[in-house]
This record gives C-alpha cells, sequence and structure tokens, in this order.
C-alpha cells in the first residue's frame, strides 16, 4: 500500500503528464503544427516547421514517459524549458491572468512549471 505522500506525488505527475500531452496531442490533430511552424519562424526560429514538429513529438513521447515514470527528471526539465519559451515568447506580454483581468497570461504555465519542480524534486531512482 502507498503512503498518502507517495500518492500525492504520482496525483501530480499523472495529472501534469495528461495535461502535458493532451496540449502536445492536438496539435497534430488539429492541424496546428504548420501555424507553430511559421510562428516560430516568425519569431527568428530556423526550420520553425521541423522544430515544432520536435516540440510536439516531445510534448506527446514526455508526457508519455511522466504518466509511465520513466525519464521523469529528464522530461520534466524538457518540459519546462517549452513552457519557458512559450513564457517568454506568448504570455509573458499578455500578463499574468490567462483568463479574468486579462488573457493568455503566464499564471498556468507558471503552476506547470511549478507541478514539473515538484515531480523533479519528487522522483525516485527506478529499480
Amino acid at each position: 500500500m502507498r503512503s498518502q505522500p507517495e500518492l500525492a506525488r504520482h496525483v501530480v505527475r499523472l495529472t501534469v503528464a495528461v495535461l502535458l500531452g493532451i496540449h502536445g496531442l492536438v496539435r497534430p490533430i488539429g492541424g496546428g503544427v504548420a501555424g507553430f511552424g511559421g510562428f516560430l519562424s516568425a519569431q527568428g526560429f530556423p526550420f520553425g516547421v521541423a522544430l515544432a514538429w520536435a516540440i510536439t513529438l516531445f510534448e506527446i513521447g514526455g508526457a508519455t514517459c511522466l504518466a509511465l515514470g520513466r525519464w521523469v527528471r529528464v522530461v520534466a526539465s524538457g518540459h519546462i524549458l517549452i513552457l519557458l519559451g512559450g513564457i517568454v515568447l506568448v504570455h509573458a506580454p499578455e500578463g499574468w491572468f490567462v483568463v479574468g483581468r486579462g488573457r493568455n497570461g503566464v499564471e498556468y504555465s507558471v503552476l506547470l512549471i511549478a507541478c514539473l519542480v515538484s515531480v523533479i524534486l519528487s522522483a525516485r531512482p527506478r529499480a
């Protein structure tokens, strides 16, 4: 039987995995990879569409790894870097709030980063 702290760690890790996985999955399903790539190119990134695919595949594969408890520290760190990029490129100019007193701000990304840091700090090496 798992302890409450261990169960709490699993809940946070699995919830973040589901949220990040859905975020990655919706892009190719909805035909948004090319648009994301165009946005990245417009921001000065070379090979925007290829980079968009790399990020998308990492989001999907990384979420799967998180859900399975594999390579947790590395994958969570990668997701943090992607989220920080999103904050800089998209969300910070919009302010803090996602909805309510603003729109599309940083608060959700900050929460996900805090959860991922918690996941990293609580990850246990697999035997």
